[in-house]
């Protein structure tokens, strides 16, 4: 799996075959087939893998998370993380091969819904006792964040340029004080 994953950040998904995998790994391609059934299993067995592993690191970082403030400060290091292991681009290999490969396409979102399910509880613990709590549909917003991430990295992905995503990272750092006022300071004057 790490063979398929480094072959995907290196080669691109529609270089990333079993032939280039083995060679990375430098094991016998005949093993991919004979462990997975074909190239794609592997891709999404590897795509588990890092998914599990990140989504366990975030969920270490966000836990005592308490303010928008905190939340883009760990995020920003949290996404120089996944760029530094390869993370973001073999997830961006996957999403591109996905998007064009109509078997891969379902399974592929599919491995999204855990990453907004996070991204709905670290909302909603954010916006507990808030007036904002009955008023946002949190569901939505979580989507939008996954959405966000995955988006901004697609572009950046394609630009081969990150200093978009950190120009994104420094507005969110200069937006969080007003947004954790907002959030901490608002009160309901009308009817519920």
């Amino acid at each position: 799996m790490q063979a398929a994953l480094k072959t995907l950040t290196t080669e691109g998904f529609y270089g990333t075959t079993a032939r280039a995998i083995a060679r990375t790994g430098g094991l016998n391609q005949a093993l991919i087939f004979y462990h997975f059934g074909s190239v794609d299993q592997l891709l999404l067995a590897a795509l588990d893998a890092t998914s599990q592993g990140r989504l366990t690191r975030y969920r270490e970082e966000l836990a005592t998370v308490t303010s928008v403030t905190e939340l883009v400060e760990a995020m920003a290091a949290l996404y120089e993380e996944d760029v530094r292991v390869g993370h973001v681009a073999a997830v961006q290999e996957l999403i591109a091969g996905g998007s064009s490969v109509p078997g891969l396409r379902r399974q592929v979102v599919n491995r999204m819904e855990p990453w907004v399910a996070f991204a709905e509880e670290v909302t909603r613990r954010l916006l507990a006792g808030t007036v904002f709590e009955p008023l946002l549909p949190i569901h939505d917003l979580a989507y939008a964040a996954v959405a966000l991430y995955f988006g901004v990295e697609t572009v950046t992905h394609l630009q081969g340029d990150r200093s978009r995503a950190a120009s994104l990272f420094e507005a969110g750092r200069r937006l969080a004080p007003l947004a954790d006022a907002m959030r901490t300071n608002a009160t309901w004057a009308g009817q519920a």
